[in-house]
């Protein structure tokens, strides 16, 4: 009987394989057919996608060398700026300039004078002087009032016939009547980036400017010539339709993305020829407002090799599919016969796994640095790892068979035996957290009491796992801290208004009274006492008032190691007189970071005094640098061997008026505004600090301060 059932079981399993194969093929050409159409498509779309990260490259590039460019003219605007030079004075200065610029395209350097037209003219090796010559560009240059925001102003690209020009001017300093001019070849620019650009393995790239003009294309015909025309003058007989929008509606209008058109040629090759197109813009100038566009482009031919490659590829895997299903068939057939001893060796193999994974499991248990235990309805404990056991202060043996409240303390462990009944009730995992007492210090714990059901699903035991969340409480103080602050500002700024008012009044009055009184008079120097401490506290309400001032400063990024060796020259004294050891670790190559530069200083004046004040018998002050790539930020450390704060007071520092110096050493306001300061530009500030009392660390204080950077190219 089984041998029929055997028979039977192996012609049902050959119908059901030829069906299946059948039904394959049938459905794996359809499919063949389908996916052929969409994988040209996701080729095409992957080909321009790499296209498109050329164009960003290259935009990069652009970008960068313009910037580098402005630069150079920036830093030589300010040497030809000295007293006491004239014009003819600067040809070494300008000479030296000229290395580093004329492989970007500056092949004329120029100092105009705006008021009577005189333009003094620079050449590599040699310079003259020209009165309102016709062949120098004074029409084209900005007028004093367009430079008035000190950046470099940039021309509209100039068609002549000797090439494409761009100018790039700015005002010398203090004097907006000479111009420093920048005279550059477009072409010498732009041909470094562009002559080896390579899509696939005959694609290329071609810039616009902003009125849809060629500044770079393989075909030198096509340079200084409108892009909507170009094509057509040299092949009228294609629409060019497709590529004109997208000139038009994507890149004069400064966006990016990808697409496709007809042209009628491509590297000497014609006749209508469909290509893929990746386009990007370049900011070229703010003042005025000028973009171009990059563009690279490749025929459609490029990829047809990796489709017809890919087609193929998927009929051999469609007969590979076919070939495994026949050889599944008859290896069903071979191994069915040999079922039984293939199970038994697998039982086998099975149990000898589950020991494996049990021991794992204990491993894993024992080697977790969490409180794992077991207890039953009363509390008692059935089972412990050996962290829990270690933590109390023993093997796990010690504390099997008691009860919690011989690890923790009573209210704890009541609330936790309360929690073990709560999850015998409802069969359901409860968690909390408690609060535990190590010696000098206290931790928190959260726990997760989950029931252990039997097989008819009752609750059997409690297994308990439990972690140290003492980091993510001091995290949530911080921030209830933080969000204290932020109600401190905002009530320090509508005290300070309040009082500015009636303060103003009073010192307007004090002034008017002492320009009545006599020099010398008791009234006189009386009221000059009065207009003293009135000043002082006019001060101390513009220190309230800057902290919850938001936007305010002249720059809006700064020089991180400029601001600190200014600082340093302020305070270099100061540490000497004082005994304290200056100690360095700046980085190099740091971005500039976001804040106003005397602001930020006087952030880092505030903390340099107060490890002054906290080393009053000398020391170390470390001043430490670096750069948070994970972050992008920008990172300083003030950190000092002084007595240190206590920890108690580490949650006031930031309050205003709080101070832990002696009375009439301090206002309390130098680290209120100085948290302002960071708070409005985006960054942190954070304290760790010891005295003498702190268990095995040695005593001081060490401030982190985090600031956001500039991005490349932003």
């Amino acid at each position: 009987m089984d041998k029929r059932k055997r028979s039977g079981i192996r012609r049902n399993v050959i119908v059901i394989v030829s069906v299946a194969a059948v039904i394959f093929l049938v459905a794996g050409t359809v499919l063949g057919l389908w996916s052929t159409r969409e994988m040209r498509e996701q080729v095409g779309d992957q080909f321009n996608e790499q296209q498109l990260v050329i164009a960003r490259n290259v935009t990069d590039l652009i970008e960068r060398e313009l910037h580098l460019i402005k630069k150079e003219m920036l830093l030589l605007s300010k040497e030809v700026s000295l007293e006491g030079l004239r014009p003819e004075d600067y040809y070494e200065n300008i000479q030296k300039s000229f290395p580093r610029v004329l492989e970007s395209g500056v092949w004329r350097i120029e100092i105009v004078e705006l008021a009577n037209r005189r333009a003094y003219v620079y050449m590599p090796y040699k310079h003259y002087t020209i009165d309102k010559a016709p062949d120098v560009p004074l029409d084209d240059l900005p007028t004093a009032k367009m430079l008035e925001d000190k950046s470099a102003w940039v021309s509209q690209p100039q068609i002549k016939r000797s090439g494409i020009g761009l100018i790039l001017a700015l005002s010398l300093a203090d004097d907006s009547q000479r111009v420093l001019v920048f005279n550059v070849n477009v072409s010498w620019f732009l041909t470094p980036f562009l002559k080896n650009i390579r899509s696939g393995k005959t694609g290329y790239a071609w810039v616009i400017d902003a009125n849809g003009v060629f500044l770079s294309h393989p075909d030198t015909n096509f340079m200084g010539k409108s892009a909507f025309k170009a094509r057509e003058e040299k092949n009228p007989s294609l629409s060019y339709g497709k590529i004109n929008f997208i000139q038009k509606e994507k890149m004069l209008k400064g966006q990016a993305g990808t697409g496709w058109y007809f042209s009628g040629w491509h590297r000497g090759i014609t006749g209508r020829i469909k290509k893929l197109i990746a386009y990007c813009p370049v900011i070229v100038s703010d003042n005025p407002p000028q973009k171009w566009s990059v563009a690279v482009v490749a025929p459609v031919s490029e990829i047809e090799g990796a489709v017809h490659k890919g087609h193929l590829r998927q009929f051999l895997l469609l007969g590979l599919i076919l070939f495994v299903i026949l050889l599944g068939a008859s290896a069903v057939l071979f191994f069915e016969i040999r079922w039984s001893r293939v199970m038994e060796k697998k039982v086998a193999q099975r149990t000898e796994d589950l020991k494996k994974s049990e021991e794992k499991y204990r491993s894993l248990v024992e080697s977790a640095e969490d409180f794992i235990f077991t207890v039953d309805s009363e509390g008692i404990f059935q089972s412990m790892n050996s962290f829990t056991a270690n933590f109390f202060g023993g093997p796990p043996e010690k504390f099997l068979n008691k009860g919690l409240s011989s690890l923790f303390p009573d209210k704890v462990s009541e609330k936790q035996l309360k929690l073990v009944g709560l999850v015998y009730k409802l069969g359901k995992s409860v968690r909390d957290e408690f609060e535990l007492k190590t010696g000098e210090h206290e931790i928190w714990i959260s726990a997760n009491f989950m029931p252990l059901k039997d097989e008819e699903g009752g609750v059997n035991a409690v297994l308990c796992i439990a972690r140290d969340i003492t980091e993510s409480k001091n995290l949530e103080r911080q921030l209830i801290n933080t969000e204290k602050l932020a109600s401190l500002g905002t009530l320090a700024a509508g005290v300070a208004h309040e009082v500015n008012n009636p303060l103003g009044v009073m010192l307007g009055f004090c002034d008017i009274l002492l320009r009545k009184t006599d020099k010398g008079t008791q009234e006189f120097e009386d009221l000059k006492t009065i207009e003293r401490q009135g000043l002082h506290c006019k001060q101390v309400v513009e220190n309230l008032l800057s902290f919850a001032r938001l936007g305010e400063g002249d720059s809006e990024y700064a020089d991180l190691a400029q601001c600190l060796e200014e600082i340093i020259k302020v305070v270099k004294h100061t540490l000497d007189i004082n005994d304290i050891e200056l100690v360095l670790e700046l980085a190099e190559n740091i971005p500039l970071i976001k804040g106003d530069s005397r602001q930020l200083q006087q952030v880092f004046l505030n903390l340099t005094n107060n490890a002054v004040a906290a080393m009053g018998g000398g020391g170390t002050l470390k001043i430490r640098t670096y750069f948070e790539r994970r972050s992008r930020k920008a990172v300083v450390q003030f950190q000092d061997d002084g007595i240190g704060i206590r920890q108690e007071d580490l949650d006031h520092i930031f309050e205003p008026f709080f101070t832990t110096k002696p009375e009439g050493e301090g206002t309390g306001l130098g680290l209120f505004v100085s948290y302002g300061i960071i708070g409005k530009y985006g960054g942190s500030i954070d304290c760790v600090s010891h005295t003498a009392d702190s268990p095995g660390k040695p005593s001081g204080t060490s401030f982190t301060l985090k600031f956001l950077t500039k991005r490349r190219g932003s």
